[in-house]
């Protein structure tokens, strides 16, 4: 893609996907981490997750459903996500509010996970305070060996999300900080299309 020259099309969906295959292409480090925010209290709290595709136009991540965030998320289903490609000198911010998956689809990734990581779901309270690493370790192995020679069913504390924009904002990186923005705002069941000052 040649972002010296780069307009944005007008499905944001369809844009985000050719920002993500070329950064992955070229090299980006962990092009799928993206920054989730939710709020609590009037709190905002931010943490980075890893993109998991996108369903029925949402962007997907799967975690403990009796994390913070989740908590978060229960009693405030309005969020955002955050896209920074440092290499490309990219961005994208996302507005939008979250609903769970299904249990099916939660299960079906969870059993595409290396195995390791299915017994860390299970081994780990996350948020919750841990006495030291060794008590982790611990609860690891104790897991490890109840599902010796099994299939590791997916706990029914954790499993997807996922985030429905209202917004999108690309950002192009530019010399002498003159960037490019472009917002999309969704209008019923179009999008709108506006080019912000940087």
């Amino acid at each position: 893609m040649d972002f010296k020259n780069h307009t944005v099309g007008k499905d944001p969906f369809q844009e985000f996907e050719k920002w993500l295959s070329y950064v992955t292409e070229t090299g980006e480090i962990e092009p799928t981490a993206m920054t989730l925010s939710t709020v609590s209290n009037n709190v905002p709290h931010s943490r980075t997750v890893l993109f998991k595709g996108i369903s029925q136009q949402g962007f997907r991540f799967f975690t403990n459903y009796e994390s913070d965030k989740a908590k978060e998320m229960d009693s405030n289903e309005n969020v955002s996500l955050m896209f920074y490609w440092k290499k490309a000198i990219l961005q994208v911010r996302i507005e939008g509010r979250i609903e769970k998956l299904t249990r099916q689809e939660s299960e079906e990734y969870f059993s595409s996970r290396m195995r390791g990581s299915q017994i860390s779901a299970w081994a780990s309270q996350q948020s919750h305070m841990v006495e030291n690493r060794q008590a982790l370790v611990d609860r690891w192995e104790e897991i490890e060996k109840k599902f010796d020679d099994q299939n590791i069913p997916c706990p029914p504390f954790w499993g997807g999300y996922r985030v429905l924009p209202t917004r999108f904002e690309f950002w192009i990186g530019r010399e002498d900080r003159l960037h490019d923005r472009y917002l999309f705002t969704k209008r019923y069941s179009d999008w709108v299309v506006s080019r912000l000052s940087p």
